[in-house]
């Protein structure tokens, strides 16, 4: 069987179409003339910040489901059938990536930050076209008008899909997830940094809810649901293997902010650092650092910002202590649990095969040959 592989631009062009649709107030609303330029440019940033992204999610799920539907359809469908399933599959997907850009525009207004994925950030390109103060306002409501667009998509989408009030209720889940995993991520800047291990093991948390909820593990709960998988099965192999995954996908990028380029990543080089993050990385230097080294961490976190020199001081501390090899440890480790929480799928060598090498996209550098899930 091969695996058909769906094109990312294929999403970006249906992404882009949802977003017109769902977004904007549609042909039967009217709005004062007076008030239709700032309108239009809330419509037009909500497809810009649409933009761009590897589109993993969406491809994710709907690799995932094309491997999953000839096994858990339950039975022959017409041509009819099996084009609105899959037409409602690549819509769903979609929804995952439209909720994603609304929680990096909420996010962005959080961190204080200019760039995303190369271009100024939403409430930072509103603001431009008005002023900070309503530019900030614009960003928030543009984030809250892309979060209820994407609820929108899946309903429509859920009708036509097997398990549909499983499918509504994952995806209302994983938006709670997130939402728990961002109050969870502004806690954490609140705790102290002399335990290393409790922010080691908070941060870890955090990755949980906040990252692996909606990129790993909704994406392959919602391809089983729509494969036709009972919800409890669908739940428990979904968390199995997005887990681990998710948690490795976040500190390959955590890692890649330190050690990769702004080209690469679209954001400055240490932007954790300069916002002063709590992060793995973090904890890893503080635990194996030396006094003096522990203590210049605490100093330079403790600060009110960071400059340039003071950032690629940090990387150095990071690199020093062993913080970075130690996060290339764990992605290893997060890799092999994936790799064996495929194998509790029970498919044959081929699906097996064609599911790690999906999942692999997520930790750069990872070989997929089956048997091994090494990097």
């Amino acid at each position: 069987m091969a695996l058909t592989r769906h094109d990312p631009q294929h999403i970006e062009t249906r992404i882009r179409e949802l977003v017109r649709q769902y977004v904007g107030l549609g042909a039967h609303h009217d709005v004062p003339a007076a008030l239709e330029p700032i309108m239009d440019m809330v419509i037009a940033q909500a497809a810009a910040s649409s933009e761009g992204g590897k589109r993993l999610r969406a491809l994710l799920m709907m690799d995932a489901y094309a491997i999953m539907e000839p096994l858990a359809a339950g039975g022959p469908r017409t041509a009819q059938t099996q084009r609105a399933q899959d037409s409602a599959v690549l819509d769903l997907a979609c929804a995952i990536e439209v909720f994603q850009t609304a929680a990096l525009v909420h996010d962005d207004i959080i961190d204080d930050s200019d760039m995303r994925r190369g271009k100024p950030s939403a409430h930072r390109a509103l603001a431009t076209r008005t002023n900070e103060s309503i530019g900030m306002g614009l960003g928030l409501m543009l984030g809250d008008l892309l979060a209820t667009a994407c609820i929108a998509i899946m309903e429509a989408s859920a009708a036509a899909l097997p398990h549909a009030q499983d499918v509504r209720t994952a995806f209302i889940a994983m938006h709670h997830d997130v939402e728990i995993g961002q109050v969870l991520d502004l806690a954490i800047e609140r705790m102290p940094l002399d335990d290393p291990d409790a922010l080691r093991g908070a941060s870890a948390e955090v990755f949980r809810w906040k990252t692996a909820s909606y990129t790993t593990i909704a994406p392959l709960h919602l391809a089983f649901l729509s494969a036709g998988m009972d919800q409890t099965p669908a739940e428990r192999h979904a968390e199995a293997i997005g887990l681990p995954l998710g948690v490795a996908f976040q500190l390959a990028d955590d890692l890649l902010d330190v050690v990769g380029s702004s080209s690469a990543t679209g954001k400055p080089v240490g932007g954790d650092i300069r916002e002063g993050k709590r992060t793995v990385l973090l904890a890893d230097a503080l635990a194996a650092a030396s006094d003096a080294d522990a203590a210049r961490l605490r100093a330079l976190y403790a600060a009110p910002s960071r400059t340039d020199a003071q950032v690629h001081e940090v990387i150095a501390l990071f690199e020093r202590t062993g913080a970075i090899a130690a996060s290339h440890a764990r992605i290893r480790d997060k890799w092999e649990q994936t790799v064996s929480a495929i194998g509790g799928l029970g498919f044959d060598a081929q699906r097996e095969e064609q599911l790690t090498a999906i999942c692999a996209r997520f930790v750069p550098g990872t070989r997929t040959e089956r048997g091994t899930g090494t990097m």
